[in-house]
């Protein structure tokens, strides 16, 4: 069945949101990028397979996500959820702008996780904040908060083990969430947005050299996960697109399973599931 896209709801750099026919439902789109004169062909593709396939992951072991199925090479169809403008970075190993700002060696294994909340302004821009900030201007309540870093805790310690298995360094991810509110008032929070390499950074565990945000690291990520085949979707910049229509759907089969059942944090009582 062909979905159809009505009212962008947003957009950014590489990403579409389009409200959908179904109610309480919308169409996550995933487009290619420019840089400078050069089309990164395919890249949206392997994002949307890339994120459809971490987020049923994350479902499996009871994180809730927005993800419900694919529904074409480079559109998925998500629940509709209230953005908290609030995500989280997860930080394994020093990199980046934590190296900088705190003057670290860039490759050393933190003793734990850090995880840095970052408020997302109208301009699209990210700026890190603190807990206090968070509570002082009523971006989430405690109830959240404690939930935000289950999740995030939670999620680190899966994604992890996926990636140190395909022989890859998870250095750091970034995690969206969205509130989902319920009949009687009960409030669940989900994870939203993407899952990709436009949002996580990667390091050969063997070699410990970066990932490129390039096609060809992208590509070799989705092979390594085998999700598409291992001779790949794009060659010397062209994408295949019969190939890439005939990867298997994927399905977040426990998003649609009418028993689903998932914890609210409100203190009230659940009397119905009413999460799909």
């Amino acid at each position: 069945m062909i979905k159809i896209r009505q009212q962008k709801l947003a957009s950014g750099t590489t990403k579409s949101l389009f409200k959908s026919g179904d109610e309480g439902k919308a169409i996550l789109s995933f487009g290619d990028e420019r840089r400078g004169e050069e089309m990164l062909s395919g890249k949206g593709v392997l994002n949307n397979r890339i994120s459809a396939h971490l987020m049923t992951c994350l479902e499996g072991i009871g994180l809730p996500t927005h993800f419900l199925k694919s529904l074409n090479m480079r559109e998925q169809e998500v629940k509709l959820l209230e953005p908290m403008n609030l995500v989280f970075r997860v930080r394994n190993v020093v990199a980046g702008s934590l190296a900088k700002r705190f003057e670290l060696d860039e490759g050393t294994i933190l003793p734990r996780p850090i995880i840095e909340f970052y408020h997302k302004k109208k301009s699209g821009e990210y700026m890190l904040v603190s807990d206090d900030h968070i509570m002082a201007f009523q971006w989430a309540d405690p109830s959240e908060m404690e939930e935000m870093m289950m999740i995030a805790y939670r999620a680190n310690d899966f994604l992890n083990g996926v990636f140190s298995a395909i022989g890859v360094r998870l250095v750091d991810f970034q995690i969206e969430l969205g509130r989902l509110w319920g009949q009687y008032g009960e409030l669940y929070l989900m994870i939203m947005d993407e899952l990709s390499p436009d949002s996580m950074r990667f390091w050969d565990r063997e070699t410990n050299k970066p990932f490129a945000t390039d096609i060809e690291s992208y590509q070799e990520i989705a092979v390594r996960l085998g999700i598409i085949p291992r001779e790949g979707l794009v060659k010397s910049g062209d994408l295949n697109e019969e190939l890439a229509e005939n990867l298997d759907s994927i399905e977040n089969i426990l998003a649609n399973d009418k028993t689903r059942k998932i914890r609210s944090i409100t203190k009230l009582p659940t009397r119905k599931n009413t999460t799909r």
